[in-house]
């Protein structure tokens, strides 16, 4: 099972925590991972990563797929690996109508369709084996739709891209896992328990089956997995509680979130509609303790050093049985990235 670091997105100000993601290359940590909302984006920082880095590959968790054409993507991805030696790795998601209608003011559109349509013409530009031609549901290359000039021209990629950049995708839905595991190199659920894999198995082995062959040799299941380190289990706890009562509870409307529904698959059905209720009531700190501490320990490091120890096994055990080939880490602590190096690499 591979390492890598979440470095997240800034605040009011960018913080890029250079020596720490320095410290992680040198214990051996395979990969560290940028991300955007609706503040900092996620190429700047990976870019400025790669940079200031050696060995250790930097992805982005994730690139808003909506808020970029596909080409441009391709072109952005063509252009970080080629400077970094082939250090680069894609990371897409669809985010939410939120953010995608709200802030960049496009139409969220079909997520799992527009998945595939966009690794597909990024696979494409990558290859370089014509001109681009792609006819979609949700993309049109040339485009020929409304206000269209009529002028657009078949192009093929001036750079040529000699690296094979692999290409993740965010996704919880049983349809989203299955077109990643059809179409991707890898998917991230945003939490999951690693005794748990049964809740995505179906939908990986129907993706499997239509891409042909491919397994989970091919593919590289790498969940977020907070760990905080503390004599106190629940302080700990708290930041989680926090986190996973905004999922949970917020990121979305009722009957249209996608995290209550996974909440639901991992479980927890009641907790997690009592979580949404009491968030969208606005009772938002009734709500974070409505997260179950076995939910948050099921899907987290937290405690004791010797608990995290303990607890890390699970997902060694399940490193073992392929159902998790990378578990990338969010914690601002040192002595955490050191204790889960020793365990794990």
């Amino acid at each position: 099972m591979k390492l890598g670091l979440i470095a997240g997105y800034s605040g009011r100000k960018m913080n890029i925590p250079m020596e720490f993601i320095k410290r992680a290359e040198t214990l051996g940590y395979d990969s560290v991972w940028t991300s955007e909302a609706y503040g900092s984006d996620a190429v700047s920082p990976a870019a400025w990563i790669l940079a200031n880095t050696d060995t250790i590959k930097v992805g982005t968790a994730i690139m808003q797929m909506p808020a970029r054409t596909p080409a441009m993507t391709a072109m952005t991805a063509m252009s970080l690996a080629d400077l970094s030696g082939g250090r680069f790795i894609v990371g897409l998601g669809a985010s939410g109508p939120q953010v995608i209608e709200g802030w960049h003011g496009v139409a969220y559109g079909r997520p799992v369709t527009r998945l595939k349509e966009y690794v597909a013409i990024m696979k494409q530009v990558f290859a370089r084996e014509g001109p681009l031609h792609f006819q979609g549901k949700e993309y049109q290359i040339p485009y020929e739709g409304e206000r269209a000039t009529g002028l657009g021209k078949p192009l093929k990629s001036i750079l040529h891209c000699g690296e094979d950049i692999p290409i993740y995708a965010a996704t919880l839905t049983p349809a989203g896992v299955e077109a990643a595991a059809e179409v991707a190199d890898g998917f991230f659920p945003v939490w999951m328990d690693p005794e748990q894999y049964s809740v995505f198995e179906e939908p990986i082995n129907k993706g499997f089956a239509a891409a042909g062959d491919k397994s989970l040799l091919d593919f590289d299941v790498a969940p977020f997995v907070t760990a905080i380190m503390g004599d106190d289990v629940e302080e700990c706890m708290k930041p989680i509680r926090g986190n996973m009562a905004l999922y949970i509870g917020g990121m979305g409307a009722r009957g249209q979130n996608f995290y209550t529904d996974y909440a639901k698959r991992l479980g927890f059905e009641e907790d997690a509609i009592k979580i949404q209720d009491l968030f969208l009531e606005g009772r938002k700190d009734e709500a974070m303790a409505a997260v179950p501490a076995e939910l948050i320990d099921a899907c987290h490091l937290v405690g004791p050093a010797d608990r995290i120890k303990d607890r890390l096994q699970r997902w060694i055990d399940a490193g073992k049985q392929g159902h998790v080939s990378s578990m990338l880490v969010g914690s601002s602590q040192p002595e955490v990235l050191e204790l889960i190096a020793g365990a794990v690499l």
